[in-house]
């Protein structure tokens, strides 16, 4: 029997490929046990319910780059963390940590360190965050999804891997949400996801081109939960109501869904995380990727670029996606079959069908 201890931001970035991750290894090893140790967020909460993962709750100071009050009352929040993580660790005692990052998995790398733990982190993005580089200094293999993030690490840790995501990601059906939307086959279908929270700018640049828009194909929209009723309201406002003349808002995508979104989509409009990155990869979707703009060190910015560079993606930055630009870009893709499939081609090159179970076995090697 080994024992895991799962660690990691609460946002759906973090949170999906950690259980992603978990489940793999349940299929190689039976015997293993899991305990999530994180913040009390409800997407983390929610997940590791579902998939019966234990929690215990940690506290972790964020490390902003700009000047914050904020920053002054976090930085005793570390400390505390990391007394806290040191107790549950002590308890719990596993045989290895398994981080994707995050401030609030910092005191739970830094109390598996004082105890000789072994560290496996994953960085998901182009460039890592300031809680990566500091947990990569004490981890003993990092594994990565990008090759330009070699050179934030020692190279002797670090392993190419790709973004760890559920593996059946590209085996969606059709059917469910043609028949949940009664999409015709006749029009392309546009999807607007704006990440597990929702994306308020792309929202209302999306609604403010929804009747031209609407011209060229059907429409499902993530709005994120928080911003859904905004979003009707404004959309009713211009004169589309939900559920007709093929505009479909939701508010969240979940998990198990998004294999099926995803497959009956034509173009998708997406933040550029590197977990949405990866999916839309599987599914070889061409895609309009909108960076971001407050993401830490801009990784955001740097994924989309590095699909572009491989003419993978066509990247908008938020300042640009004004009336004109994001629909002559949506309707430039839809109107142009050897684009579409140039595209296609060059996004799966960004898809690594074993990252999951390549993490899943360097995480129970390391422990044994």
């Amino acid at each position: 029997m080994i024992r895991i201890v799962l660690t990691g931001g609460g946002t759906g970035g973090h949170i999906f490929p950690l259980v992603a991750v978990a489940k793999k290894i349940k299929e190689l090893d039976g015997s293993a046990e899991f305990l999530y140790l994180g913040s009390r967020g409800e997407l983390e909460m929610q997940a590791m319910e579902e998939n019966r993962i234990p929690m215990k709750y940690v506290t972790g100071g964020k490390m902003r780059r700009y000047f914050s009050v904020q920053n002054f009352l976090d930085f005793f929040k570390i400390p505390w963390g990391i007394m806290q993580a040191l107790w549950h660790l002590l308890w719990y005692m596993p045989d290895v940590i398994f981080t994707k990052g995050g401030y609030v998995s910092v005191p739970v790398a830094f109390a598996a360190w004082a105890y000789s733990i072994p560290i496996f982190t994953h960085e998901s993005d182009s460039v890592p965050g300031l809680a990566n580089r500091m947990i990569g200094a004490v981890s003993d293999r990092i594994a990565i999804s990008f090759p330009r993030t070699r050179r934030y690490f020692a190279e002797s840790k670090v392993l190419l891997t790709g973004n760890p995501i559920r593996d059946d990601i590209n085996q969606g059906d059709k059917e469910i949400f043609r028949k949940r939307f009664n999409l015709t086959e006749s029009q392309p279908v546009i999807l607007i996801l704006g990440g597990s929270q929702g994306a308020r700018n792309i929202n209302e640049a999306i609604v403010a081109i929804l009747d031209e828009l609407l011209k060229l194909g059907q429409i499902i929209h993530q709005t994120g939960k928080s911003n859904y009723k905004e979003v009707i309201k404004k959309a009713r406002a211009v004169g589309v109501k939900e559920g007709r003349d093929g505009y479909y808002p939701i508010e969240f995508i979940n998990p198990n869904e998004m294999k099926d979104v995803l497959v009956v989509a034509d173009v998708v409009v997406s933040r550029s995380g590197s977990n949405s990155i990866s999916e839309i990869a599987a599914n070889g979707k061409p895609a309009i990727l909108i960076p971001l703009p407050s993401a830490a060190n801009n990784h955001q910015s740097m994924n989309a670029y590095s699909i572009a560079e491989k003419g993978g993606a066509i990247v908008l930055e938020e300042s640009n996606i004004g009336r004109n630009m994001l629909r002559s870009k949506i309707e430039k893709i839809l109107s142009d079959k050897e684009l579409r499939e140039k595209m296609s081609r060059n996004i799966k090159e960004f898809y690594h069908l074993d990252a999951t179970e390549k993490i899943a076995r360097g995480i129970i090697d390391l422990a044994r």
